[in-house]
């Protein structure tokens, strides 16, 4: 009974979803005294309608708890014996859930945006409520007509068959909801870009609203991309953290076009420039999110992300798909004549460097769409079957990713409107000089020689140094006292501190990326109980070899003493195990810290007579390609929490729209 009030709670939200779309679109046509009326109906039908899916999706969620096997999708993803946390993970580990999980934040977004953004213009405000719920309706519909989470089985299996075991981990538990608030909070840009087309009303009113939105949506998925490659880099047992893989590359690409809105809405926010540019990014951006989507549950693609085999359903995705994205660059085509461009800018301006950065993070992105989509096309049209990989994607994208680093802080120093570049350029020349002597000091610890390597760690800690000096900068270091600086330090935006993490993460990352790229250490070699293997100084000797059982699992698990310049260093274990139902092994690697690098021992292939292969690595700095993402996230969180300064000077601009 409780899943059919689950279903019912799901049908229902689907009809108020209709019911607020409709409603919501009157205004186009109304007359403007009956604005507020229908604004107000539009937003408690979107926090009805959040209210009922999220009863739909929280019934789900305790069927799974509670281990109902009358479900056909607990059945297949669920099993009694699974701890608690990993069965209500299996809820959206599957494709029915994943899509109503889906379509729950979809809902939970248009309430929010209907509770808080009263400051917007009724009309306006009820137009993208209208196309949030035009975006509800198209997927609550596909859950209810092609993938019922709540279907029941006439004859009740006493046990499932299990979650796939490389989803019982804690960060791919966390990692779709992550990535999901990333996808569908830039759902949110794309209707406030719609109804700015519908209504013609694009000014930085728009951009001040849509600004916050992108960067939430972003944030996201940025801590969803980053929990799905450490996920990758100890779950897989390959010691890898990027693979690019077709679905990873389909979350890299909304990421790429949210990070390219974000600054576009910056310009659009503070200058009233951009305007046009702005909304293609929006609908770039979340369209991005849809084929992202349809990549992974359409079957087109065998992979570990991958949830769905079902040709079929991903038909319907990519229907959504065409409708969506037809008719967003159709209207942008047809509307885009209509916004007027203002805030005149120099080249050489804070303004032109976020262009530039715009245009580089663009071409990057249709680098990584082109070498994502390129042989699924052949392949659907019957020609050869083609592989690209990362030799592709590291000979294109890197050279681009370069100079826009490069170029990052020099645009940070630059004013808006107008700069002189040569001054902001004298600005940094203690930095270069400063991130050129951290660059020699650790040559000279390390004793490495690779040159490119140590290129890319002085753009490392060059961006790291950048953004630290951008914020003393804004205080006013070295122009005035250091009590007064200090004072100004402490006094300014969050806003301010927000941007030092983001663009510093960045920095950490590429220390990160080089430090793996150059200097991992690998050594392979077939060991029984009592040998030795040396990796990077440390000893590993293999300890023993157990076989132990835990809730729904057995494993093998090996233990091997840790060991460097004889000092004891504790055991390290990996495992290959096995759950019931599902008799695919996974490895569990065993992994040490040291410093920010870590030694990873992985299990390969077992023998005879307790003898096994043992991969092992020694990652330098390889916690800085997750530390990196963190501080990024956090600076994009940091960011949401200030609301200062945010005002529109709208004189200064209509004044240079009359110089112009």
């Amino acid at each position: 009974m409780l899943a059919e009030f689950g279903q019912f709670a799901l049908i229902l939200s689907f009809a108020i979803a209709v019911f607020q779309m409709v409603i919501g679109l009157l205004p186009l046509r109304a007359n403007a005294d009956k604005y507020n009326m229908l604004n107000a109906i539009t937003s408690r039908a979107a926090v009805l309608q959040a209210v009922l899916l999220a009863l739909s999706f929280a019934i789900l969620l305790l069927l799974f708890a509670s281990s109902d096997f009358s479900l056909k999708i607990i059945v297949e993803h669920s099993h009694s014996q699974k701890p608690l946390f990993y069965k209500i993970a299996a809820t959206w580990g599957n494709h029915e859930g994943s899509i109503l999980l889906f379509s729950l934040i979809i809902s939970l977004l248009g309430a929010c945006l209907s509770l808080f953004g009263g400051r917007l213009d009724a009309k306006f405000l009820s137009v993208t409520l209208a196309i949030q719920a035009m975006l509800a309706v198209a997927i609550l519909g596909f859950v209810i007509f092609t993938s019922n989470p709540f279907e029941r089985l006439v004859i009740v299996p006493i046990e499932g068959n299990n979650l796939n075991p490389l989803l019982q981990d804690w960060a791919l538990a966390v990692h779709p909801p992550m990535l999901y608030l990333g996808y569908v909070g830039l759902s949110i840009p794309f209707s406030f870009a719609i109804a700015a087309l519908l209504t013609e009303k694009v000014d930085e009113e728009w951009a001040k609203w849509v600004r916050p939105w992108t960067l939430f949506a972003w944030a996201c998925l940025t801590g969803g991309i980053a929990l799905g490659s450490y996920w990758a880099y100890y779950e897989l047992g390959w010691g890898g953290f990027w693979f690019w893989d077709p679905v990873e590359n389909a979350s890299l690409m909304p990421w790429l076009a949210a990070t390219a809105l974000l600054h576009s809405a910056i310009v659009m926010e503070k200058r009233g420039a951009l305007g046009s540019w702005t909304i293609l990014l929006a609908i770039i951006a979340f369209g991005l999110s849809l084929l992202g989507t349809f990549l992974v549950r359409s079957g087109i693609l065998t992979s570990v992300h991958a949830f769905a085999v079902d040709p079929a359903r991903g038909v319907v995705i990519l229907a959504i798909l065409f409708y969506f994205m037809a008719g967003g660059l159709g209207l942008y085509a047809f509307k885009s004549g209509n916004i007027r461009q203002r805030g005149v800018f120099a080249p050489i301006s804070r303004e032109g460097a976020l262009l530039l950065n715009n245009l580089i993070l663009s071409v990057m992105l249709v680098t990584v769409f082109v070498g994502t989509l390129y042989p699924l096309f052949i392949d659907a049209i019957g020609g050869n079957k083609l592989s690209v990989g990362a030799p592709f994607f590291n000979q294109t994208f890197i050279p681009l990713a370069v100079p826009l680093l490069i170029l990052l802080p020099i645009g940070n120093m630059l004013p808006w409107k107008k700069a002189d570049f040569l001054s902001a350029m004298k600005r940094l020349i203690g930095v270069f000089l400063l991130a050129f002597a951290t660059m020699l000091a650790f040559l000279y610890f390390t004793g490495h020689r690779d040159i490119l390597a140590w290129a890319a760690v002085l753009l490392g800690v060059w961006l790291v140094y950048g953004a630290i000096w951008e914020i003393l900068y804004s205080a006013r270091f070295g122009q005035i006292g250091w009590d007064l600086a200090l004072r100004r330090l402490f006094n300014l935006r969050r806003a301010k501190f927000a941007v030092m993490l983001a663009h510093m993460g960045i920095g950490v990352l590429v220390l990160g990326l080089a430090a793996m790229s150059a200097w991992r250490v690998q050594n392979i070699q077939e060991m029984t109980v009592g040998d030795k293997m040396e990796i990077a100084g440390f000893e590993l000797e293999f300890d023993n070899v157990q076989n132990q059982t835990g809730s729904n699992y057995s494993e093998i698990v090996g233990n091997f003493n840790l060991s460097r310049d004889g000092v004891d260093l504790g055991n390290i274990a990996t495992a290959k195990r096995r759950y019931l139902k599902r008799s695919s092994p996974t490895t569990e690697v065993g992994l040490y810290n040291h410093y920010f690098g870590q030694v990873y021992v992985a299990f390969g292939a077992l023998g005879e007579n307790n003898k096994v292969q043992l991969r092992a690595y020694y990652n330098p700095l390889v916690l800085f390609i997750w530390l990196g993402p963190l501080l990024m996230m956090l600076g994009g969180f940091l960011s949401l929490t200030d609301r200062r300064g945010r005002k529109v000077n709208r004189a200064a601009l209509k004044q240079e729209v009359v110089n112009v």
